[in-house]
């Protein structure tokens, strides 16, 4: 199904009204909810042929059409009604009631004005059959969204909100709706909004209160902020904002409503978000935790290797020198995957850094015993969790390592790694190979064979559900193994 900006593309409209229109579809659910019925965004296009850009439906009642309509064209009696709205920028209602699957529905066309001209034509589309005797909440939801339907097709809807970093929680009608006069005072308030008024600590009647005047009382230690959150109560600006008091936290965003190019008051929509900021908390307290663990684990393993290097320079021994410096080496490398996690808020890292590191590092070791040995990273790891990080980092060290030590221990030479990331259907693959120009495989190699390194090496891949394998090659050995990688939790 095309998007709306496949349709806008496709006809050639506008980059600003292009804009305009991606600014409308982003707000109209809001129109859709209030009007308890669904919206459908029209274009015209250059042979003057209608077409549906976008479509959306109500979260508050019943709705019209179960198919989704972007891209298809309009059907002729309604392209009647659709083509007299742009023309007579005004709203066109269809003469009578139109029946769709034995349902009763009432369409009107709404057209989208900017700068004056007509743009693109809103039509709306309410269900009948699940129309009853309006309460008090329907009639004021009606009211609201004819009022926003009005200012469309005047040219001052959508508004522009000040740019603001938006934290979760952003209000919706269903989360509760507050009516506003010119003078900020409370004309209507769902039960959902009265629950979220009160639980600010607000217990008083809520109809006729000056809205900023009442939550302000409440409000803890004053700050700069405040009086933008008095504009956003008093209806006077088109904002977002939070209101924290010592019993509750909500979310409250303010519409201005205009009628001739004069406000006439503002719809509030509010949301009580104590529970998702208690989460927050709790989670950001529990991201502290991980840093410090991850933290504390580096310096504890760093202090394991500063131990073991001084074991080594006491025993006379060569070979057993030579196990302890390895030793040290793979503690390192697990430290270094600490090192990265403890700077971050979650538990996955961009391994591609961790990569280099460790690269260099035996690189480093073997220029330190006279050879000249280079090498390069060709691709990217990309993101890892903690725990495929700290298995690969050991993996990719020791293999750097081998080739260092065993395929140019006798010539200078290059080790190239070569990555891959490619997504299956078990999940994201990840491909390398470690290759080198050195001396290659001896001829009494096998597979199943290999000192503690190979033996680490392959358990370590056996955790990640791959494979291994070593080959020898026209100018050295290469070596290759695939890791399934877990995949790493969405942020919500």
């Amino acid at each position: 199904m095309p998007t709306l900006s496949d349709v806008l593309s496709r006809h050639e409209v506008t980059a600003a009204d292009s804009d305009w229109l991606h600014r409308l579809v982003g707000d109209w659910q809001l129109i859709a909810d209030l009007s308890f019925a669904d919206l459908v965004l029209w274009v015209q296009s250059q042979a003057g042929e209608w077409f549906a850009a976008a479509h959306a439906r109500p979260t508050t009642g019943v709705g019209v059409f179960t198919e989704d309509l972007v891209g298809q064209p309009v059907a002729v009696p309604r392209a009647r009604m659709v083509q007299a709205a742009r023309d007579q920028q005004e709203i066109v209602r269809a003469g009578q009631t139109v029946w769709r699957d034995d349902m009763p529905i009432r369409e009107e066309a709404i057209p989208v004005v900017r700068d004056g001209r007509a743009v693109a034509v809103l039509t709306r589309h309410t269900n009948l059959a699940s129309m009853r005797t309006p309460s008090r909440l329907e009639v004021t939801y009606l009211a609201t969204a004819d009022a926003l339907a009005r200012m469309i097709a005047a040219g001052t809807f959508p508004q522009h909100e000040p740019a603001t970093h938006v934290r979760r929680g952003t209000p919706r009608v269903g989360d509760g709706v507050l009516r506003l006069d010119v003078d900020g005072l409370v004309t209507y308030a769902s039960p959902n909004a009265v629950s979220a008024v009160h639980r600010l600590g607000y217990e008083a009647d809520v109809i006729g209160m000056p809205l900023a005047s009442a939550v302000y009382d409440l409000l803890p230690a004053r700050s700069p902020a405040d009086e933008d959150l008095t504009q956003v109560l008093r209806g006077r600006v088109a904002h977002r904002g939070e209101v924290r008091t010592r019993s509750a936290s909500v979310m409250v965003r303010s519409i201005l409503l205009q009628e001739n190019g004069r406000r006439i008051g503002a719809v509030l929509l509010v949301r009580d978000v104590s529970e998702l900021r208690r989460r927050e908390r709790e989670l950001a307290t529990k991201d502290v935790t991980i840093r410090e663990i991850h933290h504390r684990v580096k310096n504890n393993l760093q202090t394991v290797a500063a131990v073991l290097r001084l074991q080594a320079r006491r025993v006379d021994d060569p070979a057993g020198r030579a196990a302890l410096d390895d030793a040290v080496r793979r503690v390192a490398t697990i430290a270094s995957v600490h090192e990265t996690l403890s700077s971050r808020l979650d538990d996955h890292l961009d391994f591609d850094e961790v990569a280099q590191r460790g690269v260099q590092a035996a690189l480093d070791l073997g220029n330190r015993s006279g050879m000249r040995v280079s090498g390069a990273i060709d691709g990217s790891f990309g993101t890892l969790c903690s725990e495929d990080a700290t298995s690969i980092a050991m993996v990719l060290a020791e293999l750097v390592q081998n080739a260092v030590e065993h395929g140019l221990a006798q010539q200078d030479g290059h080790v190239q790694v070569t990555v891959r990331r490619e997504q299956t259907r078990d999940g994201d693959l990840l491909r390398v190979e470690v290759a080198d120009d050195g001396a290659g495989l001896p001829d009494d190699f096998a597979q199943g064979s290999g000192g503690l390194g190979v033996q680490i090496v392959r358990s370590l891949v056996a955790d990640l559900s791959g494979d291994i394998d070593w080959e020898r090659t026209e100018n050295g050995t290469a070596v290759k193994f695939t890791a399934v990688l877990r995949d790493i939790p969405v942020e919500r």
